[in-house]
């Protein structure tokens, strides 16, 4: 940071020494040639941090400096100014109690809030055969933090349930964007963006609209995203699906068929036999089968989150011991 020289004593004065001082000031030519510019430093700043507002190129001959809040110069936005001659600080209706401004024209904002974002305006008096002005603009914007997604469900139920996504926090002149799976969002009916994008519904959730997404703040200074967000999407049991080593089994062995349906969260299943209820659980195990053991497996997969039930079968046929009747080239186990 550049050094600055100390503030001069501030003096406490009334409000008409105040107006006699601002009229004396305000007599001022439209700009001259002299190119005044702004900076801040840090160029990127957060809240709760300090800024100070740096002039460069400063005419020579200065009378004085006056700080305004945005880029209208009247009594209502005059933060502060300085007098050279005398040394004298002289605050305005727009001075928070935090401003401080130096011999060099610099404005320290110590502490910045939300409500220190915008322009400023410095107007720099010039001493000479009339009184004239320069002015310089410039506008803070403070560095965007990192945001986040909050959702009013992050459970919701397959095809049936209304999801809200928003990017936090809420942060002026910043815009924002939103991606799902690392790609900018579709064009659908099923997803709907806020005016300002800062929130983002979801109309009848499925897969391919569960996330990840991630969304991104955008300020002219700054950039940040978010770590991506995928719901936990409620949904199935699709049909199960029942796998077996083979169709045909021999007496005397084990038996062995296990069942899986997509289900999120997983399903629970049960087994039957010709429509008779044999055990629970996703695998069914029966030793030394025999030919009564022949015969329509059915296997049900229920979500209770979702209240379904999906059921699927396979014949299994058991052969005697002596493989009579066994199909031709088939080895039974």
């Amino acid at each position: 940071m550049v050094p600055l020289s100390a503030p001069p004593c501030t003096l406490h004065i009334t409000w008409k020494e105040l107006l006699l001082t601002a009229s004396l000031l305000i007599f001022w030519n439209a700009p001259t040639t002299a190119q005044v510019t702004t900076e801040a430093q840090p160029t990127k700043v957060s809240e709760g941090k300090d800024v100070l507002l740096l002039v460069h190129n400063l005419p020579q001959n200065v009378v004085g400096y006056i700080w305004y809040k945005g880029q209208i110069m009247d009594l209502r936005h005059y933060i502060t100014a300085y007098t050279i001659d005398n040394e004298t600080i002289i605050f305005g209706p727009a001075y928070s109690g935090r401003e401080k401004i130096y011999s060099n024209a610099s404005l320290l904002i110590p502490n910045v809030t939300k409500q220190d974002i915008g322009s400023y305006t410095i107007k720099i008096i010039k001493r000479g055969d009339e009184t004239k002005g320069v002015t310089g603009h410039f506008t803070l914007y403070l560095e965007t933090p990192k945001p986040y997604i909050s959702s009013s469900n992050l459970n919701p139920r397959e095809g049936t349930e209304t999801v809200i996504l928003s990017c936090d926090p809420d942060t002026e002149d910043a815009s924002y964007l939103w991606w799902i799976n690392g790609q900018s969002l579709p064009i659908s009916r099923k997803l709907q963006l806020s005016e300002n994008n800062r929130t983002l519904t979801l109309y009848g959730v499925r897969k391919n609209t569960a996330g990840p997404y991630e969304c991104e703040m955008k300020s002219p200074v700054s950039s940040s995203r978010s770590d991506p967000v995928t719901l936990n999407l409620i949904y199935g049991p699709q049909v199960p699906r029942i796998f077996s080593p083979l169709t045909y089994y021999r007496s005397g062995k084990t038996l062995q068929l296990s069942c899986f349906a997509d289900s999120n969260p997983p399903a629970e299943y049960s087994w039957t036999i010709d429509g008779k209820f044999l055990q629970s659980g996703q695998k069914l195990s029966i030793p030394q089968i025999t030919t009564e053991h022949s015969g329509l497996y059915g296997c049900s997969a229920r979500n209770s989150a979702t209240g379904r039930e999906r059921s699927a079968f396979k014949r299994i046929k058991v052969f005697a011991r002596s493989g009579l009747g066994r199909p031709p080239g088939l080895n039974p186990i």
